[in-house]
């Protein structure tokens, strides 16, 4: 069914919960295991047609941020879906105690009963209040974001629109849009601070209030990190700063050059060639259409999934000014139907969204086909493996984009990837600081970003410019005020895409194969013992970082 056609009417949880009363009950009185899971069928399609309405009007939100009907239809979810998240808990806790776990878990699998357990120190029904102040909270920054209105080269631009004239060719042209840019931030700097100070504070409360010390513990939990913790991100984060970040700094050395600078400035972050970034040709139809193209002679399953996704208009890409900033793939399991939201704005970042988000896409879409919802409940540092690799993978193909200029494209990618990885701790160990000490100043959470940037990277340089010059650069980062704790998941996805890189070049096929085995696996086991199934060393592991850097150095020499 195309997305126009989906059907919308509000979820009445007043109705759900008696349904979810009434499937309790149906599973207390069961008498077998079989019985009990005959009952969990029953919660899959309830829950699926609650996920379904909500992602339904959450895309339609995002889509015009000025839409009153479904503005209204976004607020009445903040406030309504932490207390289904409490309903849900109370069933999952019977599933969980169940006498007939044995079954149950031969069924769903063991890593379902992880989470579960893992859910139940992350919700309770008195954190409702602040869920509902946190939602709150969000939606004011996104909308904050999202009405950005810039005037620039005679057209009245938002922030996602602004963004080709930040990695124009001409520098002068970059300097002023970044000014721009600065200055609008610079203008709602106190609102950012005070909606960020009051995020921090409210997530430390519901940390408080769940016994924990600080929001950390509860923040893992809520990310379902159930085969690692703090110890062995911190443990990466320090091979990323002792062994990738020199890695790192060369690839910017080298793009200083081949810029044909005395300096990088900020200005310059994320430009690539001195006739500029290979930008893609085409509408963004025969972008699309292209990636259709693409997938087709990828594999026969992404084939599949592409002709899927356009026959059922499952894209919206075109950036307008009253949409909300950024991109993602989300899923509505009704319709086995992932979906694709960006913005595109002339860059080869239009095509990131055909790659990346596409390999989110196409992972939900196979294992929408698993009859056990549970498998589909995968980690963010197993969904972003997906979502990266793709971008490699892809790569034989960047002449449909970019034309003559597709090597060009392959080699920015790669020194982008690689760049990013550093970036992505900073803003992890960030936000530890910050959680660790919540009643920090703003003007010490700036100074602590400044600082984390010497460590990560050396190389850039604010000059003069008011606000990120001072440590505000961040603010710009929605993960940061949305997603708490997310952005670790991006650098140990990165850290396996490296991987698959490394692969391809020299087995394509078995490299695609062993992905595809992942994407299959989807969350049936743990992060850890997937990624050592399928071939690929744990970024967890002491010298896997250093390991990565010495096979990539021949792409830098």
């Amino acid at each position: 069914m195309k997305f126009k056609d989906m059907p919308y009417e509000r979820v009445n949880f007043d109705e759900v919960e008696k349904g979810l009363k009434s499937l309790m009950e149906e599973f207390d009185a069961a008498k077998s295991g079989e019985e009990q899971f005959a009952v969990h069928q029953k919660f899959y399609e309830l829950n699926d047609k609650v996920l379904t309405l909500y992602t339904i009007a959450h895309i339609r939100f995002d889509i015009d941020t000025k839409d009153s009907f479904y503005e209204k239809e976004k607020e009445y979810y903040d406030e309504k879906l932490p207390m289904y998240s409490n309903m849900v808990l109370a069933y999952e806790k019977k599933l969980y105690d169940s006498p007939y776990r044995e079954y149950l878990e031969s069924k769903i699998g063991p890593v379902a009963f992880k989470n579960m357990e893992i859910a139940q120190k992350a919700m309770d029904e008195k954190l409702i209040p602040l869920m509902q102040e946190e939602n709150a909270l969000t939606m004011e920054y996104d909308k904050l974001i999202a009405g950005a209105k810039i005037h620039f080269d005679g057209k009245e631009l938002n922030l996602s629109l602004l963004r080709p004239y930040m990695v124009h060719q001409d520098r002068s042209v970059r300097e002023a849009a970044y000014k721009e840019f600065s200055a609008f931030f610079e203008a709602n700097a106190d609102k950012l601070d005070e909606i960020y100070d009051k995020l921090v504070k409210n997530r430390t409360a519901q940390a408080k209030e769940m016994g924990y010390k600080n929001y950390l513990e509860l923040g893992y939990y809520r990310m379902g990190r159930n085969c690692y913790g703090q110890k062995e991100v911190e443990a990466y984060r320090n091979q990323v700063k002792k062994d990738f970040v020199p890695f790192a700094e060369e690839l910017h050395e080298r793009r200083r050059k081949r810029l044909g600078l005395d300096k990088l400035r900020f200005i310059d972050n994320s430009v690539y060639f001195k006739e500029g970034n290979p930008a893609p040709f085409g509408t963004p139809e025969e972008i699309l259409a292209a990636g259709q193209k693409m997938y087709k002679e990828l594999s026969p399953e992404t084939g599949e999934f592409m002709d899927f996704m356009m026959e059922n208009e499952l894209f919206d890409v075109l950036g307008r000014k009253t949409k909300r900033a950024g991109g993602y793939m989300t899923y509505m399991p009704v319709y086995n139907a992932p979906f694709v939201f960006a913005n595109f704005n002339g860059t080869s970042a239009d095509v990131d969204v055909i790659t990346h988000e596409c390999g989110h896409a196409f992972q939900g879409y196979l294992s929408g086909k698993d009859p056990i919802r549970e498998h589909s409940d995968i980690g963010m540092e197993t969904a972003e493996i997906h979502s990266m690799s793709m971008e490699f993978f892809t790569q034989d193909w960047m002449n449909l984009f970019f034309g003559d200029r597709a090597d060009d494209y392959i080699e920015m990618h790669l020194e982008d990837a690689a760049a990013f990885i550093p970036y992505g701790c900073m803003v992890d160990e960030f936000q530890h600081i910050v959680y660790e000490n919540p009643d920090m100043t703003p003007a010490e959470r700036h100074a602590a970003w400044l600082k984390l940037e010497h460590e990560y990277r050396p190389h850039m340089d604010y000059g003069d410019d008011k606000f990120f010059g001072k440590g505000g650069y961040w603010q710009r980062q929605a993960h940061i005020y949305d997603s708490p704790l997310y952005y670790i998941d991006y650098c140990l996805a990165q850290t396996c895409a490296l991987q698959y890189k490394v692969k391809m070049d020299e087995n394509y096929r078995a490299a695609w194969e062993s992905y595809l085995k992942l994407c299959k696996l989807s969350a049936s086991d743990f992060f850890t013992n997937m990624i050592k199934e399928v071939g690929l060393d744990s970024p967890f592991e002491p010298g896997c970082m250093k390991n990565i850097v010495e096979k990539l150095e021949k792409y830098v020499k």
